[in-house]
């Protein structure tokens, strides 16, 4: 059979398609627009959504790709378009998210000479991405864009880059489409080694005071219910980390909440005190340990990895189990046997009962005063039947959502963790609706962050996406100015916010919109974003000078936490 030929730039459409793409997000601009002729004639197979600034197309593509499990797509131009992607890239790569990015670029035979909007893309993005390479020819096309998919979305995912010259979009080539599964050198699933399974199972059979430490590996690798039943039949408390909270129902009674500088005073406090504390899918993040030469010293370590790189870089473990952890999980479930920890379990309780006395009730149920943020996060999540997808932004708005918000289903937190990307919740919360069109998507955002990528709001009225925005006003960079308050003397410089008028913009995007100021007006207004079919700007204005707590202050030991101050 004959060989169509066709350009490199509808090469690449027919590849997308192949790769099973559905949806892109993107910024057309010179460099590109041979491909975004070619998205012309696709514009029934692909669905390309316009962003208004390059980052929020590849912010778009991290939350489409963490709620639905796919490779999320963004295409931009040369130059400015392709660096203004660098902070997506970055982001995903931290958080292990599969996005593909493709940029437009100069013709070779001008690469070097500083043409207009030309920048070396591949060497700017290498160290954070997982693969980046620059199309030359169209030939290279499918196989490029096949390799970039395998990489992006096999093993430990992240982010590849594809740098696209202008010659290769508008050179013939005879199409032909390519699959890629395998590549030298190239181990995404490293072999597991049946002794670590086995030592591991010996230890979690002999453990009198077992934790486990839920990652967003168990997500990522649909291990949810390897690890419910891990829990369940040796009968462990769990604790998850920011990315991995929906990854265990949080009604689930071994489900102890989050971990980390704001997590839960149980969690922090019973990793100093077990005796076996099992790692899956997680990197031991210092938001998470504390000061590393105290952290967990007592406790033999298990440490379920698919990155043999994560492996004792920041804390030695005796037993690593590498390899994806729905297999891993699985096979030491076949060696451990049931198991009765109520004691220690019920020891967490004490701890929990102080946190929600001291902490967490004056929160969620202040009764008088100012609005607090995590009293909105509680009466949306149980508004929504604890069955919505939560976005957030970076700060206060998000440590407060994490620990108030309820999962009840997988894949339900979309926020940026190691990067701690403030602007990413908004355009992640349009990608999301897209990844997950059946769902509520609520963002919770504040006044400092909303404003980094606010244009967006001209793509939730283009594209009629049905985020529910629920800003947290506090006039304030509410995070700096908590660490202002604790470490700095209260002076409070430049994290003082002069704020526009949120619902006059929002009308003017055509976006249905409200404030409220008084307690008993919240619950009713809540009621009206969720009963408003498409977007809605929920704005709250919350207290000024609130704080997250608890709180592990930075260099301190794991449980060393801060209650109130």
């Amino acid at each position: 059979m004959a060989k169509e030929r066709i350009t490199g730039s509808e090469a690449l459409m027919r590849s997308l398609e192949h790769e099973g793409v559905t949806t892109l997000f993107g910024y057309p601009g010179g460099a590109i627009m041979p491909v975004y002729d070619a998205l012309y004639g696709y514009r029934d197979k692909l669905n390309h959504v316009l962003v208004r600034h390059e980052q929020a197309a590849t912010h778009a593509a991290e939350g489409y790709a963490r709620v639905s499990g796919k490779v999320g797509v963004c295409l931009v131009t040369s130059g400015p378009g392709a660096t203004n992607t660098v902070t997506g890239i970055a982001d995903a790569m931290m958080d292990s998210t599969p996005i593909v990015v493709i940029a437009g670029q100069v013709g070779t035979s001008m690469l070097g000479s500083d043409a207009f909007q030309e920048c070396d893309l591949v060497g700017v993005t290498q160290p954070i991405s997982k693969w980046a390479y620059q199309i030359r020819r169209p030939e290279d096309v499918a196989w490029a864009v096949s390799r970039a998919f395998y990489i992006a979305k096999s093993g430990r995912p992240g982010p590849v880059v594809l740098d696209f010259a202008k010659n290769a979009q508008v050179g013939m080539v005879d199409y032909e489409p390519c699959h890629i599964d395998f590549i030298r050198s190239y181990v995404p699933v490293p072999k597991t080694d049946p002794e670590s399974v086995r030592q591991a199972a010996e230890l979690i059979n002999g453990a009198k005071r077992p934790f486990i430490l839920v990652g967003q590996g168990v997500e990522i690798g649909g291990a949810q219910e390897e690890l419910r039943t891990l829990i369940e039949r040796a009968d462990i408390p769990a604790g998850c980390t920011l990315l991995g909270l929906s990854a265990l129902p949080s009604d689930h009674p071994l489900n102890m909440g989050m971990l980390g500088m704001h997590g839960s005073v149980a969690n922090s406090v019973k990793t100093q005190e077990c005796d076996v504390l099992i790692a899956v899918g997680m990197r031991f993040d210092d938001r998470i340990t504390g000061k590393l030469s105290t952290y967990a010293t007592q406790a033999k370590k298990i440490h379920f990895e698919i990155d043999p790189a994560e492996i004792n870089k920041n804390v030695p473990v005796d037993v690593a189990v590498l390899g994806d952890c729905k297999q891993t999980l699985a096979e030491v479930l076949a060696l451990v046997e049931p198991n009765d920890h109520k004691e220690w379990v019920g020891s967490f309780q004490k701890h929990l009962d102080e946190e929600k006395r001291v902490v967490i009730e004056p929160e969620i149920h202040p009764g008088e005063g100012p609005i607090k943020m995590g009293e909105v996060v509680r009466k949306v999540t149980e508004m929504t039947d604890n069955k919505a997808v939560l976005v957030t932004d970076v700060g206060q708005n998000q440590m407060l959502s994490a620990r108030y918000f309820k999962f009840s289903q997988k894949r339900s937190i979309v926020t940026s963790g190691g990067m701690g990307t403030m602007g990413f919740g908004l355009p992640a919360a349009i990608g999301a609706t897209f990844g997950a069109p059946e769902r509520m998507v609520c963002l919770f955002v504040g006044d400092g962050g909303i404003q980094m990528t606010l244009q967006e709001f001209g793509t939730i009225m283009e594209q009629h996406s049905p985020v529910k925005i629920i800003l947290l006003n506090n006039n304030y960079l509410g995070n700096v100015r908590q660490w202002q308050e604790m470490f700095f003397g209260k002076r409070y410089s430049f994290t003082p916010m002069m704020n526009p008028d949120y619902n006059m913009i929002a009308s003017a995007y055509g976006i249905p919109n409200r404030t409220v100021v008084e307690r008993g007006d919240l619950e009713r207004a809540i009621q009206e974003m969720i009963d408003t079919e498409g977007p809605y700007l929920l704005q709250v204005a919350v207290i000024e000078e609130g704080r997250v707590l608890p709180m592990c202050c930075p260099g301190n030991d794991v449980d060393d936490m801060v209650l109130d101050y």
